[in-house]
């Protein structure tokens, strides 16, 4: 039996029905979750809310997912453990992600706009390369959050400004860290991908006004969907 949820505190509800049914044997270890669209459906909430909640299951290793299979319960659960956890959904500030998009939006529009123009055979390799990462482990927000970190880095030092490419580096783990909890908390989207792919066809086709539309909608998109999971939250 679903519970009604609570407006303030969507999430967490959905997060903690979801592991309910899992501990209580409703889904058993190695039994696969309903699909995406089948819990929006179940728990009358928003995608958000849904890949946000999966999300927390599978970082604390409650659930797996099989690539192109789905989610499923992992086998020999520490049940004793789990009653234990206790995690925020959001580590990432309202602050501080407002002022990384500020920051997105002061140097990075500008770089993607000189890597357009001057991205030469070796960096569009290099943004290739980090862009075949993230596909391969879309599956594996960690990983995929590193190479969605190199891609951008590949991006900026395709601008060949010097400044620029020092001051990236010097803030990376910042920047990874921004990174993470985009994808840990939204989710590994198709929109994400295909924004990163438009991007880099864009910088790989010389397509200025392509290649900084595509980030503006992707970081719109973002900032959408952030503001949307603080509401519910």
């Amino acid at each position: 039996m679903i519970q009604s949820i609570p407006k303030n505190n969507i999430v967490d509800s959905v997060y903690e029905q979801m592991l309910s049914k899992i501990l209580d044997g409703s889904w058993p270890e190695e039994s696969k979750l309903p699909s995406e669209f089948e819990l929006t459906d179940l728990f009358s909430v928003s995608r958000t809310s849904i890949r946000s909640a999966v999300q927390k299951l599978r970082d604390l290793g409650i659930i797996y997912t099989k690539h192109g299979m789905g989610s499923f319960v992992s086998k020999n659960l520490n049940k004793n453990k789990i009653f234990n956890i206790n995690q925020p959904i959001m580590h990432l500030s309202q602050e501080e992600f407002t002022d990384m998009m500020v920051f997105r939006q002061t140097v990075e529009f500008k770089c993607i706009e000189l890597a357009a123009i001057n991205a030469n055979e070796q960096d569009i390799l290099a943004i290739e390369e980090a862009l075949n990462r993230m596909l391969i482990n879309k599956n594996d927000y960690k990983k995929y959050s590193q190479a969605d970190l190199d891609f951008h880095i590949a991006i900026i030092e395709a601008s060949h400004n010097k400044i620029f490419i020092n001051i990236i580096h010097t803030i990376k783990d910042v920047y990874y860290y921004y990174l993470e909890e985009l994808n840990r908390v939204l989710g590994i989207t198709l929109e994400s991908i295909e924004a990163h792919i438009k991007v880099f066809m864009a910088i790989k086709e010389h397509d200025v006004i392509t290649a900084k539309l595509s980030l503006d909608n992707a970081m719109k998109t973002n900032v959408v969907a952030i503001n949307k999971l603080k509401e519910e939250v």
